[in-house]
């Protein structure tokens, strides 16, 4: 998928990627979700498809707070305080044990409600606002957006169909 330019394109990337990972996500068996068969966002470690969603939920999340922040004049951590662009894989492990305990459907229910949060978000945005200057150092704020939506959407369904591939889970 091109990378969007504009508000629509950008709408139609996020809507697009997540409706075919959900897709494929609802076809996992829930009694499959926790098993820790995938490679993790941190080499060398594992993670489950309920860990998959926790880092797309957490994503999403810091999405949302970092423009909340920029649109009231706070400064705000990129990443996430605490957190460096260098730990990144580290920061994965916090969402996994942010979300460690939630039920299979439950991670996908707040997965849904995070994206209607993140679409309602540039809905409420222009092509100006969006992609008109930067807004975290060189990157415009739809590049951001786009950046921790829909391109970690679609690298987590490719990452989803080749796990379901090798594990017979059609």
């Amino acid at each position: 998928m091109a990378v969007p330019q504009n508000k629509q394109e950008l709408l139609d990337a996020i809507r697009t990627t997540y409706q075919k990972l959900m897709a494929d996500l609802a076809s996992v068996p829930a009694s499959h979700a926790r098993d820790a068969t995938l490679p993790g966002h941190r080499q060398g470690t594992q993670m489950s498809v309920s860990d998959l969603v926790a880092y797309l939920i957490g994503w999403n999340l810091l999405v949302l707070k970092w423009c909340d922040g920029k649109s009231k004049g706070r400064p705000v951590d990129f990443p996430e305080t605490g957190y460096t662009w260098s730990e990144l894989g580290r920061l994965a492990q916090k969402f996994y044990a942010d979300y460690a305990g939630v039920a299979y459907a439950d991670l996908l229910r707040l997965f849904a409600d995070v994206h209607a949060r993140i679409v309602a978000l540039v809905e409420q945005e222009n092509d100006a606002s969006l992609y008109g200057m930067p807004w975290y150092e060189k990157y415009t704020q739809g590049r951001m957006i786009q950046f921790n939506t829909s391109s970690p959407y679609a690298n987590a369904r490719l990452r989803l169909r080749k796990w379901k591939k090798a594990n017979a889970i059609t």
